[in-house]
């Protein structure tokens, strides 16, 4: 299973990808995403600025990971580690509900540390749904250290803010 950049020819399956994610997650109770988010426009924007990477298999993408510098508003008052450094961000980790318990998830984030090293980075941040289990003990289970809460609008729950130094 190749990582490789996604391109324009992915969107319609990167579209698929995040909303079968997310009725996946609503299922069991998890209101991270909705029909709202992430949308076409968002991904569409993701892969024009060539920052998401994924996994295809059978031609659709499986999984998929955005790897880029850009940061929440909302980070600016957290206590982050690296300070003067050059943070990396993850944003939309997800993998295809058939797809899970493969390993994808845990692949696609190594991918993204090391991309981000040999981009540069010093570090790497994320926000977290805090009502998703499974993705908060994965970011732990690989190094990453919570420094932080943000809320979001339309979002009951907070978001945990995690960082690992590179």
């Amino acid at each position: 299973m190749e990582i490789v950049r996604l391109t324009k020819e992915d969107v319609k399956s990167l579209v698929l990808l995040y909303r079968e994610a997310t009725v996946s997650l609503r299922k069991t109770g998890i209101r991270q995403w909705d029909r709202f988010y992430p949308n076409r426009f968002v991904i569409g924007a993701d892969v024009r600025r060539g920052t998401v990477f994924g996994i295809r298999e059978e031609g659709n993408v499986i999984g998929a990971i955005v790897v880029d510098r850009r940061q929440s508003g909302r980070y600016g008052n957290l206590r982050w580690r690296d300070e003067t450094g050059e943070p990396a961000c993850i944003h939309r980790l997800a993998v295809y509900p058939l797809c899970q318990g493969r390993g994808i998830g845990r692949r696609l984030l190594r991918f993204a540390e090391e991309h981000a090293r040999s981009a540069g980075g010093s570090s790497i941040r994320l926000d977290v749904y805090s009502g998703n289990d499974g993705a908060v003990g994965m970011y732990r289970r690989a190094g990453y250290s919570e420094v932080g809460v943000i809320r979001f609008p339309m979002r009951k729950v907070p978001y945990y803010c995690f960082e690992k130094l590179l």
